[in-house]
C-alpha cells in the first residue's frame, strides 16, 4: 500500500501529497530541465535562469517576492542540477495557498528585466569565483567535464564566466519554451491536509496553466577512454578524485551499487575506505566515494585530500580496496551487516522530510511511480554477493577508472 496519494491536472503537471502529522509543510515544484538541457553556447543558462525567477514578476517585484513567505516565517529556495531544477520552500501549514500562489506566480509569471538580469549576472560570477577558491568542489566539476568530455554533462551547472556574460532575454525564452514542459513538472506537498484542499488548491493556480509537452533531446553520453589528469594550483595540498560512468537511475544493479558505495565510502566513519585511510594509515582527513544517477548514466568517484607526499599511497590502498571487492566475494555477515547498516541510515534520512519530498517528486518524473520505504528495502535485501562481485568487477576496474589530481605548485 502507498503512502501518498497522486493526481494529474488536465494540463499534465502532477501534483503528488504525501501526509504528515505536523504544523510545518515542506513542499517542493521540479521541472525536468537542467544543465544539461543547455546548447554549448548557453552553458549555465538554467541556473541563470533559477536565479531570475525570485526577481521580478508580472504582479511582484523583488522584494514582495522575497517577503511573500519570509514575513510569515517561512524558508524559500531553489537550485539547479544537471537534470532538475527545484523550487521549494517550508512553512506553517496555514501558509500552504500563500506558497501555491507564490510559486506560480514566479514559474510562469516572471518577466526577466534587463536590470535583473545584469545584477544576477554579477552574482552569478562571484558564485563561480568562489568555487574555484574552494578545489574540493573545482575538482568535482573539473572531474565530471573529464568524464563526460564534449557533453553537455561535463559542463559546470553555473556556467562559464564567458558564457554567463553572454546570456540574454532570448536565450531565457528560448529555454523556458523548450524545456518547461507541463508534462514534465510535480509540484509536491508534505503535511497536514487531505488530498482535496491540496487538489483545489492546485487547480486554482497551477491548472489554468497551458498544457505543454515540447520533446526532450537528450542524448547518452559515448564512452570514454580511461586517463590521468594531473592540475598544478596555488594550493597547500593535493586533492583527487578517481572514478568511472556508473549505472542510470533505471539499472537493475542501481541498488547493489547503492549498497557497495556505502559499504565502500559512504555515510560514518567505519566505511571502509575511511577505516583503512584515515583510521589505520592516518594519511587523510576526508576520504569518500559517492554514486550519483542519472536519467541514461551514472557517475562513481572517490575523493580524497592529503599533503603531496601521501598522495601516491592514498591512491594504491583506494586501488587495494577496489580490488578486494573484485576478487572476493562478500560472506554472510558482511553483507547482512552492509545491508543492515544502509537500510538503517535511509531510514533515519527520512526524518529529513524535505530531502524526502523531493527525492518522491524526482521518483515520479524519472520513473512515474515512488518505491514506499518498505519496497526499497525489500530492493536492497534482494541484492546477493554475487550481484556485488558482478557489479564489482564492471564499475570499480582500475584500469577503466578517470584519475584527477589537484597539486600545489612548487
Amino acid at each position: 500500500m502507498t503512502d501518498y496519494q497522486l493526481h494529474t491536472l488536465p494540463n499534465g503537471i502532477r501534483i503528488l501529497y504525501k501526509h504528515a502529522a505536523s504544523t510545518i509543510t515542506h513542499c517542493c515544484f521540479i521541472v525536468n530541465a537542467g544543465s544539461r538541457d543547455e546548447t554549448e553556447r548557453q552553458t549555465g543558462l538554467a541556473h541563470f535562469i533559477e536565479h531570475l525567477l525570485f526577481k521580478e514578476t508580472e504582479r511582484r517585484n523583488t522584494n514582495q517576492i522575497l517577503n511573500r513567505l519570509e514575513l510569515v516565517g517561512a524558508d524559500l529556495n531553489a537550485y539547479t542540477t544537471k537534470e532538475y531544477t527545484c523550487i521549494h520552500a517550508s512553512l506553517l501549514n496555514q501558509h500552504l495557498e500563500r506558497t501555491i500562489d507564490l510559486f506560480e506566480d514566479i514559474l510562469f509569471h516572471s518577466t526577466f528585466p534587463e536590470d535583473e538580469q545584469e545584477k544576477e549576472r554579477g552574482v552569478i560570477l562571484d558564485e563561480i569565483s568562489s568555487y574555484l577558491d574552494q578545489p574540493e568542489e573545482a575538482i568535482q566539476d573539473d572531474f565530471e567535464e573529464l568524464l563526460f568530455k564534449g557533453h553537455p554533462l561535463g559542463n559546470n551547472i553555473l556556467g562559464t564566466p564567458e558564457t554567463v556574460a553572454r546570456l540574454n532575454s532570448a536565450d531565457i525564452n528560448e529555454f523556458i519554451a523548450a524545456n518547461y514542459n507541463t508534462s514534465e513538472m510535480v509540484f509536491a506537498v508534505f503535511g497536514d491536509y487531505n488530498l482535496k484542499k491540496v487538489i483545489r488548491l492546485s487547480e486554482k493556480y497551477f491548472g489554468t496553466i497551458p498544457a505543454s509537452s515540447a520533446k526532450k533531446n537528450r542524448i547518452a553520453p559515448a564512452l570514454i577512454a580511461p586517463s590521468k589528469t594531473i592540475i598544478t594550483k596555488p594550493i597547500s595540498q593535493t586533492h583527487c578524485i578517481i572514478g568511472s560512468r556508473a549505472y542510470p537511475a533505471s539499472h537493475q544493479h542501481k541498488n547493489g551499487l547503492l549498497l557497495l558505495n556505502n559499504l565502500l565510502g559512504g555515510m560514518g566513519m567505519s566505511s571502509r575506505l575511511n577505516l583503512e585511510i584515515r583510521e589505520k594509515h592516518g594519511i587523510a582527513y576526508t576520504v569518500e566515494s559517492n554514486y550519483t544517477t542519472l536519467s541514461d548514466t551514472g557517475i562513481f568517484s572517490i575523493y580524497f585530500g592529503t599533503d603531496s607526499e601521501k598522495a601516491e599511497k592514498a591512491t594504491k590502498l583506494i586501488h587495494k580496496e577496489l580490488k578486494k571487492l573484485r576478487d572476493n566475494k562478500l560472506g554472510t555477515l558482511q553483507l547482512h551487516q552492509a545491508k543492515e547498516k544502509f537500510i538503517g541510515q535511509i531510514a533515519l534520512a527520512e526524518e529529513n522530510r524535505m530531502s524526502l519530498i523531493i527525492s518522491m517528486a524526482k521518483s515520479l518524473l524519472d520513473f512515474n511511480c515512488i518505491d514506499t520505504l518498505q519496497q526499497l528495502f525489500d530492493k536492497i535485501n534482494a541484492v546477493t554477493a554475487e550481484d556485488l562481485l558482478a557489479i564489482s568487477n564492471e564499475i570499480f576496474d582500475s584500469n577503466k577508472m578517470i584519475t584527477l589530481l589537484f597539486e600545489p605548485k612548487e
